[in-house]
């Protein structure tokens, strides 16, 4: 069977339907944005917390002074400003002037505005669009409209796209560049799972694609592409969508096949560990101190945070009817119910005897060692998100989500940082797509083959 897709015309600018997700901490680059950009693409860079670069072209390490909180925030906006300019600059030099340049930032980011603002600012004409996502960016039109850029949301239904409009969008109606739609269950790093849908049960993203471009054409936007994201390993497998009149113009969006390229970004180790996977090495799970759920490579550090929340009971400060069961536990007396009680002298037998109160009115029971390293992480906070439930850090006045900090989940800055920079890919959090199994099984990386960038694309531009 043939295949073919054409290029599409976004900005003014006939570019190839390929878009590179962007992937934060300091993993979409401008050495990986930049040649898929050259390529005829889009290519993207991450402007969450970006490597910044010194007068000899070496990257500058994410050291923070602050001895606040609130300082260290003021240093990680600062880093990613600078960072992302630095790279826009990079993708801008390589990519020669072909295909187009989007910059992606999550929207939890504390201070994401702020860092948008000031990296907008010092980038005119470099930057075609911003790509946004895990929340409901509503002031990313106005943003876009400041600077003369395109502005393309992230959602994963027609639903959370029709209030977006709404509220802001249709004020700024001409510089919409695309709409993604990425799939909750496939795509990896954070994803949009309502509270209504099971994770254990992946939807059809056609019918849903198919209502949101319902929702599109109704207000006039059928010349807007959707951009799929999340799911999408080649083409030919999508044959029904392309010239599809339902679902009207189309691109894709791939966040995992780049990682795997010569110009990517990541360690070697983190690129054997890719082609070592099998299918049901990527678990949807909801540890995120964002509050979303989020798609990583199983390993220590994922059975970890599992175990960890596992060993976990509700309790009182007081005796009652239900909760009559006292216990000492590290000096100071808690009350459970009776069928807990033989798990918790389990759990303090095999060496867990340190707890932590959650928001939820529970304990987690953990070693002298892990409550020391939440307890140092969750001092040490930079605050990277607009909200965090693992810190209680928010980007308001207060400083505060008002709520206790939850020790069930992590600090996302560290291990983001870390395994970016050549830290351990089993000990630190891991996003990738749920298809990254099929860099195992794909004849194109037979024999341990890392393409370069232009080859990934040809070969996904014939189909696969």
């Amino acid at each position: 069977m043939s295949f073919s897709i054409n290029s599409i015309r976004l900005g003014g600018k006939e570019v190839l339907p390929l878009i590179e997700g962007g992937k934060g901490v300091a993993i979409s680059t401008g050495a990986s944005s930049g040649p898929w950009a050259a390529a005829g693409g889009v290519g993207t860079i991450s402007a969450v917390i970006a490597d910044q670069y010194d007068a000899h072209g070496n990257v500058v390490p994410h050291d923070y002074k602050g001895r606040t909180r609130a300082e260290r925030h003021d240093e990680m906006v600062d880093f990613s400003i600078k960072g992302t300019i630095d790279q826009i600059r990079k993708a801008w030099d390589i990519s020669n002037g072909q295909g187009l340049i989007n910059i992606n930032m999550l929207w939890e980011l504390g201070g994401a505005q702020r860092a948008l603002h000031g990296i907008l600012e010092k980038t005119k004409d470099m930057v075609h669009g911003v790509t946004c996502g895990a929340g409901m960016p509503y002031k990313l039109a106005e943003l876009a409209a400041k600077y003369g850029v395109h502005y393309y949301p992230i959602v994963s239904s027609g639903r959370a796209f029709s209030a977006l409009w709404k509220r802001a969008y249709k004020n700024v109606s001409e510089l919409l560049g695309g709409v993604v739609y990425e799939d909750p269950w496939l795509a990896g790093g954070h994803n949009g799972l309502s509270n209504a849908e099971d994770p254990t049960k992946p939807g059809d993203p056609y019918p849903r694609v198919a209502e949101l471009r319902r929702i599109m054409r109704e207000l006039g936007l059928d010349h807007v592409p959707i951009i799929m994201a999340g799911g999408v390993w080649n083409l030919k497998e999508w044959d029904h969508w392309i010239d599809n009149k339902e679902i009207g113009p189309v691109m894709f969006q791939f966040g995992t096949r780049p990682l795997l390229t010569k110009e990517s970004p990541i360690s070697d180790k983190w690129k054997q560990k890719l082609m070592s996977l099998k299918p049901g090495d990527v678990l949807l799970q909801n540890f995120s101190p964002t509050g979303f759920f989020s798609s990583a490579i199983k390993n220590s550090f994922l059975g970890e945070l599992v175990e960890r929340s596992r060993r976990q009971v509700n309790f009182r400060a007081t005796q009652d009817n239900d909760f009559d069961t006292e216990m000492t536990i590290d000096r100071k007396r808690y009350f459970f119910r009776k069928s807990d009680e033989q798990s918790v002298m389990e759990w303090l037998k095999a060496g867990f005897d340190r707890v932590m109160k959650t928001p939820d009115d529970s304990l987690i029971f953990v070693t002298g060692d892990k409550a020391g390293e939440i307890r140092k992480d969750q001092a040490d906070c930079v605050g990277c998100l607009s909200q965090c439930r693992f810190s209680s850090w928010a980007d308001n006045e207060k400083h505060s989500t008002g709520r206790l900090a939850d020790p069930r989940s992590f600090c996302i800055q560290k291990t983001l940082d870390d395994v970016a920079h050549g830290g351990s890919v089993e000990n630190n959090l891991v996003f990738a797509g749920h298809n990254a199994f099929r860099f195992a099984e794909d004849p194109f990386y037979s024999n341990g083959f890392v393409p370069t960038v232009k080859q990934l694309v040809n070969r996904i531009m014939e189909g696969d």
